[in-house]
């Protein structure tokens, strides 16, 4: 006897939307192999009917009123491709309270209400899929979940941004200041025509805040995540980091430190020797290092119809072959059973221990150096490397404020607490011979 195909309610029928309609209909056969029944679209919610019927024909059911599709019997499985936080909050929680699977790639809605989200389908006995929602086509949900769950994972790097990893990769490659490539990308179609979530790496940190919680077991904390943008970045900094043997990238970084916690995004230098360093244009790269698995390397696609559509099927198929299992007998939403999560802290920044490169525009005149090595001794701080220049490239040696008697002064350090440098810092900008605001920039070795 052939089992009947079990039925979706596709909600949002955009790029991914149609992604997920033709990644489905064209591996039909070989997706119904995997899953041991037919995954078939019954209905698509999309505000613009004869859009939607441009894309589904005459296949799926089309509505404007996604309620209709929540509410239908029939459906036992709702994908949310709608975006944003309140409007799919409220879809995603009526879904489960009418039994209903839910798969989705919205990562400001799981990072931002996926405690709440993950409780209420707990208590319905459903599952909520969401290997979409980071990184895109790459598998990373999935493996941190399932493949290292052996290991007590120790931290998590990820250019998990293709927009600002685009951006960044232009910089270095041709010397370009941000705004002018920002006005590239958004020509070609990489940065939308608002690219504050990426560029303020707003986006990163809902990436970075989701696979924090499944790597060490805690809630989704998005509200305790630091985050720093590339907005301020200057070309001649990426020069120099090149110059050290360093790479800027945006990174979403998550690690298990003794008191708590680290959950931050901002630009990092990372050795270019690193794969991930060397990661370019729109792509993206996950770094996990556990204890037992030493450290791996997840790379491909984040965005895109077909590549996050691929995430979103494969999703589909797991709800599909686990549909009738025991709901305790499932892969838990954040790996860890739900009454087994830590309440353990997110340390605030102050407290996060990271390397550093600063950029310091001073007088060049006796004594500079010696006063600023001292602020940092005073501050438990140690240099790693110095680096000074009469400017940067291409001001013709008179510096960035077009003067003589200056110079730029580079310095790496070792590890230290956030908070020690940001008192450094403070003392530093004080001094009369320090002549601009003084850039800085972390640094990371992940080794």
């Amino acid at each position: 006897m052939s089992i009947k195909p079990i039925r979706v309610g596709l909600l949002g029928l955009g790029t991914v939307g149609a992604g997920v309609f033709k990644v489905l209909a064209r591996n039909r056969e070989e997706i119904q192999r995997r899953a041991g029944r037919a995954i078939e679209i019954a209905a698509v919610h999309r505000r613009d009917l004869d859009a939607a019927r441009a894309v589904v024909g005459t296949s799926a059911r089309v509505e404007a009123d996604p309620l209709s599709i929540i509410r239908d019997p029939s459906i036992e499985i709702v994908v949310e491709l709608i975006g944003g936080t309140d409007i799919a909050r409220r879809l995603v929680l009526e879904a489960i309270a009418h039994g209903k699977h839910v798969v989705t790639a919205n990562k400001a809605l799981l990072a931002v209400h996926g405690s709440e989200i993950f409780e209420a389908a707990r208590q319905q006995g459903v599952m909520v899929a969401f290997e979409a929602a980071v990184a895109g086509g790459v598998p990373i949900i999935k493996a941190l979940r399932e493949g290292l769950s052996a290991n007590r994972i120790e931290w998590i790097a990820g250019i998990i941004n293709g927009t600002t990893n685009f951006i960044l990769s232009e910089m270095r490659s041709k010397g370009l200041d941000f705004g002018v490539v920002l006005k590239e990308a958004q020509r070609l179609g990489y940065a939308e025509a608002d690219p504050r979530t990426d560029i303020e790496g707003i986006d990163a940190a809902h990436k970075a805040t989701i696979m924090s919680a499944i790597a060490f077991g805690v809630p989704v904390q998005f509200e305790r995540a630091y985050v720093e943008g590339i907005g301020a970045l200057q070309a001649a900094d990426i020069r120099y980091a090149e110059q050290l043997g360093y790479r800027t990238k945006l990174l979403g970084l998550t690690r298990r430190r003794a008191g708590g916690i680290e959950l931050r995004v901002h630009p990092t230098l990372i050795p270019a020797e690193r794969l991930i360093a060397n990661v370019e244009g729109a792509m993206n790269a996950v770094m996990v290092h556990g204890d037992a698995v030493g450290s791996t390397l997840f790379y491909g696609k984040g965005a895109g119809a077909e590549p996050t559509a691929s995430a979103v099927v494969a999703d589909l198929v797991d709800v599909t072959r686990l549909h009738t299992a025991d709901p305790d007998h499932r892969v838990p939403h954040l790996a860890f059973q739900p009454g087994a999560l830590a309440a353990t802290p997110i340390l605030p920044i102050d407290e996060v221990i990271t390397a550093f490169y600063l950029r310091l525009r001073v007088a060049d005149e006796k004594g500079v150096l010696a006063s600023i090595t001292r602020i940092l001794a005073d501050n438990d701080i140690s240099i790693d490397a110095i680096l000074q220049r009469p400017g940067a490239e291409g001001d013709g040696g008179r510096g960035l404020a077009g003067g003589e008697g200056k110079t730029d002064l580079i310095i790496l350090t070792h590890d230290t607490v956030e908070g020690r440098m940001r008192a450094a810092l403070a003392q530093m900008q004080a001094l009369a011979t320090v002549l601009a605001p003084i850039v800085r920039i972390r640094k990371e070795e992940l080794p």
